[in-house]
């Protein structure tokens, strides 16, 4: 048995397919379009701490490793030795939050912390983002703890 289309419903079959289809590659340029430059996973290379007079320049790819992975609406971080506990103090550190972004201010309110007494403070960085490399550079203030210094932190990108 030989059954035949009429050539009306082929038309728009084929008509219907094409404006999914551009429909489709739209959607994925607009995805693309809207990203976020700061979204990613980040390695920290190194941080310099300035406070009271006083420099401190950490090298973050010898004994200790750190990453900062950022989403659309939240960050995490997390830290711990190279060694495992071996040659060296065990070291262990994390914290999340949500986060605002506006031009090169970017502002992390730190929800859960290790430390919980970092819990529950905001911090506002200038960001500058070169290729893979992101620098944030701001003041790290919390007064129950007496800390006001300048925190400057240079990464790279992980992922895209």
């Amino acid at each position: 048995m030989h059954f035949k289309l009429p050539n009306r419903f082929l038309s728009i079959f084929f008509a219907s397919l094409l404006i999914c289809s551009c429909g489709h590659i739209q959607l994925k340029e607009d995805a693309t379009a809207s990203r976020v430059p700061i979204i990613g996973t980040w390695k920290l290379l190194s941080g310099t701490l300035i406070e009271k007079g006083d420099t401190v320049v950490t090298d973050y790819t010898k004994n200790t490793s750190f990453i900062k992975i950022i989403n659309d609406s939240h960050f995490a971080f997390l830290q711990h030795d190279l060694k495992k506990g071996k040659d060296t103090p065990a070291v262990f550190s994390s914290g999340a939050g949500s986060y605002s972004l506006n031009d090169s201010s970017y502002t992390e309110h730190l929800e859960y912390c290790n430390d919980r007494q970092w819990e529950g403070n905001d911090f506002t960085f200038t960001i500058e983002i070169k290729g893979d490399t992101l620098i944030q550079r701001g003041i790290e203030k919390v007064a129950n703890l007496g800390i006001n210094r300048l925190n400057i932190e240079k990464y790279i990108r992980l992922n895209k």
